[in-house]
């Protein structure tokens, strides 16, 4: 009874150390890769990410077990989760001027200052 159960548990989590093993030098290996635009790399890096916690949640944590209203749970989070794989959109795409309204109110003369100045302290 338990033996049979056990064997296959085993080789279940087996299965999953040999996945979550590859998708980690698959995510090393992708930051060797040089992407068109940093959105790019951020959503390549967040979808390896999330398919590594599908992986856990759902074996480890034991979530394939449950019930359906687990499974609504978890479909209510990967919805509320996919408009953070555009916001990496909006910094490529510079929607927020800094230098005309700078990061903060009240900024926009400080930052002028520092624009005066390059690297090695010589004014522009």
């Amino acid at each position: 009874m338990g033996g049979h159960n056990l064997n296959h548990s085993n080789a279940v989590y087996f299965k999953i150390l040999i996945a979550l093993f590859v998708l980690t030098i698959v995510t090393v290996g992708v930051t060797y890769i040089e992407f068109s635009s940093f959105a790019l790399a951020i959503f390549v890096g967040l979808l390896i990410a999330c398919f590594k916690g599908f992986l856990v949640a759902g074996n480890f944590m034991h979530l394939f077990d449950e019930v359906k209203s687990i499974y609504g749970l978890l479909i209510l989070c990967i919805i509320f989760s996919i408009p953070l794989f555009f916001i990496p959109l909006l910094w490529d795409s510079n929607l927020v001027k800094e230098k005309e309204f700078g990061p903060w109110i009240g900024q926009k003369e400080e930052i002028k200052k520092v624009e005066k100045y390059d690297i090695k302290g010589r004014t522009n």
